[in-house]
């Protein structure tokens, strides 16, 4: 019997960025046989999901306001507050007393820390790779109000649980109008965040009262 030779050929189609369609042709005495198999290269990074640190008060929200600095006493902030709010049901209220300030540090700000009340001693932090900029709403009570810093991360230095990397901006003068701020996190190593944000003011940039709102704090 005559055996006829056979021919195989590969052909590579690019259907989209990470996947491609293979076409393999097996030729054996005149006859053609056909057959399509579709592979999706796993190593393409999938887009980051938006992952919200405060939404509303009845949201997912992943990280607890708990970390009040130094100590709290000259703070009063309210998360379910309902009046004008940026969008939603509720936002952040935040009263910090510069009397009551005057008195001790000079200064006070909040962490939102996961799980509440860490400041690195536990395990608890996310993986936020992938995220490029930390984005929130912020407003001023009567506008002018001066915050030195909002921040992501930087959490537990010199504790069994720091966090990997920190980001920040400031001073930030705050309008009476709601406006959209956001840190940038390009080339920050984002493994391991239990301080998902955090603001701080002081005395010296608030003569007489700072009375501020927050609202939609979200990684994307």
């Amino acid at each position: 019997m005559e055996r006829r030779p056979y021919l195989c050929i590969l052909r590579k189609i690019v259907m989209k960025p990470g996947s491609y369609l293979f076409f393999f042709f097996l030729l054996i005495s005149g006859i053609s046989y056909a057959q399509e198999i579709s592979i999706l290269d796993d190593n393409k990074a999938k887009p980051f999901k938006e992952f919200v640190v405060y939404q509303d008060k009845s949201s997912l929200n992943r990280f607890v306001p708990s970390g009040y600095m130094p100590t709290g006493e000259c703070l009063k902030m309210d998360d379910s507050w309902k009046e004008n709010c940026q969008e939603g049901k509720s936002c952040v209220r935040i009263a910090y007393d510069i009397t009551c300030s005057l008195k001790g540090r000079h200064w006070a700000g909040v962490y939102w820390l996961s799980p509440a009340d860490n400041w690195g001693d536990r395990k608890g932090g996310y993986n936020l790779t992938g995220a490029k900029k930390l984005i929130f709403w912020a407003k001023g009570e009567r506008g002018g109000e001066k915050i030195a810093e909002f921040r992501v991360g930087g959490i537990g230095q010199g504790r069994d649980y720091p966090d990997s990397d920190t980001a920040s901006i400031g001073p930030v003068i705050l309008s009476k109008q709601w406006k959209e701020y956001e840190i940038d996190l390009r080339d920050k190593d984002l493994s391991y965040i239990s301080g998902g944000f955090a603001w701080i003011a002081n005395v010296d940039d608030n003569s007489s009262s700072c009375t501020f709102y927050l609202d939609k704090i979200r990684y994307q």
